[in-house]
């Protein structure tokens, strides 16, 4: 193993922490500032104005620091694609909600037609220019791997709809979505080192821009990662994946994503069939637990260490 590589944590982590003095107190220059929804805990109303769009620390710290690798590690290239691709998704999300004063921001269509051609851009260099190939590894099987053809496409489409939408609803939190994100990238980091995959400096870079950016996000954070924050990491995730083979894991150590997803499309779906009611108390399922009495500080150490043992567990199927 190039030691090297471990370089990129650290230097990732200065460059972000010593972004917060300046970039903090320019988004509240520009009065970029969160709006809270009415109907959720009572306890989030405070965080009214708190900047977002915070993520562009994050995007910062990493890309800078993994170009320092581009020229020895090109796999790293692609997994800047789909990172920094949904990065300025999110901006504009975000810009169109907070600056043009549009609450929802982009629309569903052109928010997904940005999305597809991202991917698509995606997967033509992996395949082509990258050479990375399609076929999965299969959990728990010693490295077994199938080829499953024509449907690696759609497989991959889907992947990335659910990985970066699961992405996006878990960042509702103080520092939750910095902290689950943060172990994810630690394990596809450490399988990129033991394989000696070039996807290992960008891995190692976002991991500490994360560390870095939760100085100023745990709770109480001083500064929201916004869409320009969740979209990418959900973008590095499925990135990281299939540059190592490896979506099916998405499902193993990014399962706190997954159920964030599923808690929203079982509430709206039963609220829908019910005529009303609702299976949770508030979704994501994170305010559930806060509704239920939960600290924030315990919603997200209890997340972070299930993703910790789910990696683990990931680990293991490895």
């Amino acid at each position: 193993m190039d030691m090297n590589v471990l370089w990129a944590l650290i230097i990732a982590f200065a460059l972000t922490a010593v972004m917060g003095p300046f970039v903090i107190p320019y988004l509240h220059k520009l009065k970029v500032g969160q709006t809270v929804r009415d109907d959720g805990p009572e306890s989030h109303l405070k965080k009214n104005g708190t900047p977002t769009m915070g993520g562009i620390m994050i995007i910062a710290g990493m890309l800078l620091t993994s170009l320092l690798y581009v020229r020895d590690y090109p796999d790293v290239i692609p997994v800047l694609m789909m990172t920094v691709g949904f990065a300025l998704v999110g901006f504009i999300d975000d810009y169109v909600k907070v600056v043009l004063k549009r609450a929802m921001g982009l629309r569903a269509w052109e928010k997904l037609s940005l999305q597809f051609v991202i991917t698509a851009i995606f997967a033509y260099y992996m395949v082509k220019v990258a050479g990375v190939s399609m076929e999965l590894i299969i959990p728990f099987t010693g490295g077994d791997t199938v080829d499953i053809g024509w449907m690696a496409i759609p497989l991959l489409f889907l992947a990335v709809l659910g990985t970066v939408n699961g992405s996006n609803f878990t960042d509702g939190l103080d520092g939750l979505a910095s902290s689950v994100t943060a172990v994810i990238a630690a394990f596809f980091g450490l399988i990129a080192i033991l394989e000696g995959s070039g996807v290992a400096p960008v891995a190692l870079a976002l991991i500490g821009a994360l560390l870095a950016f939760l100085l100023y996000n745990v709770h109480p954070a001083s500064v929201f990662m916004g869409d320009t924050g969740s979209l990418a990491l959900g973008g590095f995730v499925v990135a990281a994946a299939y540059m190592l083979r490896m979506p099916i894991f998405i499902l193993i150590v990014a399962f706190i994503y997954f159920v964030e997803v599923l808690s929203v499309m079982i509430q709206i779906g039963y609220f829908k069939i019910s005529g009303g009611k609702r299976v949770f108390k508030m979704a994501p399922i994170h305010h559930h637990f806060e509704l239920c009495g939960w600290s924030e500080t315990k919603v997200v150490a209890v997340f972070t260490i299930i993703t910790i043992l789910l990696s683990v567990i990931g680990f293991m199927a490895y």
